[in-house]
């Protein structure tokens, strides 16, 4: 009787990120540590939270219009980042040593869908020389995105985007951190 106490415990505590998912179960049920672990996934951060996370990590970010209205498209805005994109940001700074530039987070303005900037699994990078080589040199070519931009797949099923003038990044997860 104390272990389902326990579980009926922990899964009340669980359930309000997983009821988000619609992965719920219910209270005579041990949790599901997979919807637990998927509501972790989707952790929602502030443009302040994020910034500091750049900051700490070397990460710049600018935006055309010197700002970060979430509303404004020509701004650069964090509001609304997934955790998991913002340190998958922190990996790629890490892992490739490159000077690592932010020029598109979650503001209005890109293509929509589940996996959008918007929803905060995107963010586009500035190309340099340093990042674009360890992309090609690192990670899987997997074919032409439907707009043709060429893609890239990291081991940890992210992925990287070439739009021309810069990256477009998909994060389905913090990429290794």
């Amino acid at each position: 009787m104390k272990l389902r106490s326990a579980l009926t415990a922990l899964t009340l505590f669980a359930a309000p990120a997983a009821v988000v998912l619609g992965g719920a179960t219910g209270a005579s049920a041990a949790p599901d540590t997979s919807t637990i672990a998927e509501a972790a996934a989707v952790t929602k951060i502030s443009h302040a939270s994020a910034t500091s996370m750049f900051s700490g990590s070397g990460i710049t970010w600018s935006s055309s219009g010197g700002c970060s209205d979430r509303n404004n498209p020509t701004c650069t805005s964090f509001e609304q980042l997934n955790l998991a994109t913002a340190q998958g940001a922190q990996t790629l700074k890490s892992a490739t040593g490159c000077a690592l530039n932010i020029t598109g987070g979650t503001e209005t303005g890109h293509a929509s869908g589940t996996y959008s900037h918007w929803n905060g699994y995107k963010l586009d990078y500035a190309k340099s020389t340093c990042v674009t080589n360890y992309i090609k040199n690192t990670f899987t070519y997997i074919g032409p995105r439907g707009d043709g931009a060429l893609q890239y797949r990291s081991g940890s099923g992210n992925i990287y985007a070439d739009e021309g003038n810069h990256w477009d990044v998909l994060y389905h997860n913090c990429g290794g951190c």
